[in-house]
C-alpha cells in the first residue's frame, strides 16, 4: 500500500471510529476523536460549538438524551491526506417515542495530529445537534 493510500485509510478509519462512537452513544469515545480546541459548525443552521470539553460535549449530551438510538452509515468518503476528509452518509435517529427520522448529511473534517479540530456539518431535516 502506498503512503497516500495508507493516509487515506487512516482518515477513513478515524471518521468511521467517530461515527461508531456516536452510534453507541459513548460520550467519552466520541469526544476522544476531537482536539481540546475543536470547533463543530452546523452550517445548515448557522450554529457553532467551540471547545471539546464544553460546548461540543454539551451538543453530544443533548443528542444522546434526545434519541433512543442513532445510526450513521452508507458512507461515501473523499479523503485528502494528510488532514482533510469529507463524508456523505445516511442518518437514522429514533426518538424516545419511537419516531424514525432519516437524514442525508455530509460532514467535512479537518484534522490536527490525528484528531478532528474542525467539523462542518450539512444536514437535511431538523437540526438534531441543537
Amino acid at each position: 500500500m502506498s503512503d497516500v493510500a495508507a493516509q487515506r485509510s487512516a482518515l477513513i478509519m478515524l471518521v468511521e471510529r467517530y461515527f461508531a462512537a456516536v452510534d453507541r452513544m459513548d460520550l467519552d469515545a466520541t469526544l476522544a476523536c476531537f482536539t481540546a480546541d475543536a470547533r463543530v459548525t452546523i452550517a445548515t443552521f448557522d450554529t457553532v460549538y467551540q471547545g471539546r470539553d464544553t460546548e461540543v460535549r454539551g451538543m453530544y449530551e443533548r443528542l444522546f438524551a434526545r434519541y433512543a438510538s442513532v445510526w450513521h452509515g452508507d458512507f461515501d468518503h473523499v479523503a485528502q491526506p494528510p488532514q482533510r476528509i469529507a463524508s456523505q452518509f445516511t442518518v437514522r435517529n429514533v426518538s424516545a417515542q419511537g419516531m424514525l427520522a432519516v437524514k442525508h448529511n455530509c460532514n467535512f473534517f479537518r484534522l490536527r495530529e490525528g484528531l478532528v479540530c474542525d467539523m462542518s456539518v450539512y444536514m437535511s431535516g431538523d437540526n438534531s445537534l441543537r
